[in-house]
């Protein structure tokens, strides 16, 4: 079926080859890092985790956000969510692709990142997430390809699939929970010490992932032959609109443990990102940003008038989606870090050089997607009208 990503017009391979630029320019930016190490980055002594840090913990989310397919398809015989799983599936495989990328990078010598393999250690948080995310990966690969080659031959994919399928969804919970212990396992770090960080995190993940998707989606029906199917996309927007409610809520709930219990260390970050501290105000901006386009989505989305609409259903999902980022990806990485436990304020911004090295990490994630989502659609249009 690969020969299926080799076939398409001029705008796909403009795309493409685009793509294919700003991973070699990203590529030339790590070469540079690699050689000069992590000072080219923003990075300090005391904000040692930043943007590809920020970048991996939103994506792991948004790889876990699948589970809201798989789980209705499998396990509830919902099949509205028919066509889309595998696309979820396949936007999880390049979401962990990005995710270990990142983690590469923000290693300065990434063949340690081998080390969590070859000398297990699992007492260790960084152990548990290395190996479920790799074997998240893994089965997204084997369950999205065998299921889509069935589908090819005309025929009902392998028993020995069904198995693989419901393991994967207590993975996508435990990529993300992993994800969030890591964090919250840090006792001098007051803006991560809480037990609800695990399922704010998932809330997070049920909210931007099928956003995201239903962006997709939309696309894919502009540009193509193949429909997702309105219906699947409005089950979606309803998914995303409640885990988004349950997020912001879960917001609430740390904003009055930490004001209520008047403890100094943890409302510093608090006061730190919504309001300045000691005259530093870098983020204060984007998470009020972060904040009212969070709660612009949920009014859109929980108003079926407007979630039925597809421009209003697009902004909305496009707002959530940038609101979950700046919130889980700026604001909870920077937000732990700053101020230090000593109460010193080192503001962090990402430097040249993690922007460009991003950028060329979100080309490749895009390349994959591309390439799997383009092999999808080729299957799906022939079997519907007998061409590709």
């Amino acid at each position: 079926m690969i020969e299926l990503a080799l076939k398409g017009n001029r705008n796909y391979w403009i795309w493409m080859g685009g793509l294919v630029t700003v991973m070699a320019m990203g590529g030339m930016f790590y070469l540079d890092q690699l050689t000069h190490g992590l000072m080219v980055t923003g990075q300090s002594r005391d904000v040692s985790w930043g943007f590809y840090t920020a970048q991996m913990t939103f994506l792991v989310g948004v790889a876990a956000g699948g589970i809201m397919l798989v789980l209705p398809y499998y396990l509830h015989d919902y099949k509205t969510f028919g066509k889309i799983t595998i696309l979820g599936e396949f936007l999880a495989v390049a979401s962990i692709v990005m995710c270990l990328s990142y983690l590469l990078v923000h290693l300065g010598q990434p063949m340690r990142a081998l080390n969590i393999f070859l000398y297990p250690t699992p007492w260790s948080m960084l152990f548990w997430d290395g190996n479920v995310l790799s074997g998240y990966l893994l089965l997204n690969i084997i369950i999205g390809w065998k299921v889509l080659e069935a589908e090819k031959n005309g025929v009902a994919p392998a028993k020995w699939i069904k198995p693989l399928i419901y393991l994967s969804i207590p993975m996508a919970v435990s990529i993300h929970t992993m994800t969030a212990f890591i964090y919250c396992g840090l006792p001098g770090r007051g803006f991560w010490l809480t037990a609800i960080l695990a399922p704010r995190f998932l809330a997070s993940a049920f909210a931007s992932g099928p956003a995201l998707l239903i962006l997709l989606s939309l696309v894919i029906r502009q540009i193509s032959d193949f429909d997702p199917g309105k219906k699947a996309v409005q089950s979606l927007a309803v998914i995303a609109a409640y885990a988004l409610v349950v997020n912001l809520f879960f917001m609430i709930c740390e904003v009055f443990v930490v004001f209520y219990s008047n403890i100094p260390s943890h409302k510093a970050h608090f006061i730190y990102l919504y309001a300045g501290l000691y005259g530093k105000t870098g983020l204060v901006t984007w998470m009020w940003s972060s904040v009212a386009l969070m709660v612009t989505a949920a009014c859109i989305l929980l108003m079926p008038a407007l979630r039925k609409n597809e421009i209003t259903l697009a902004v909305a999902c496009a707002a959530l989606f940038a609101g979950t980022w700046i919130d889980k990806g700026m604001g909870m990485v920077s937000g732990g870090f700053v101020p230090s436990p000593l109460h010193h304020v080192t503001e962090y911004s990402p430097s040249l050089h993690e922007l460009a090295i991003s950028a060329g990490i979100t080309a490749l994630g895009l390349f994959v997607l591309t390439v799997l989502y383009k092999i999808v659609i080729s299957v799906k249009v022939y079997n519907q009208s007998g061409r590709v």
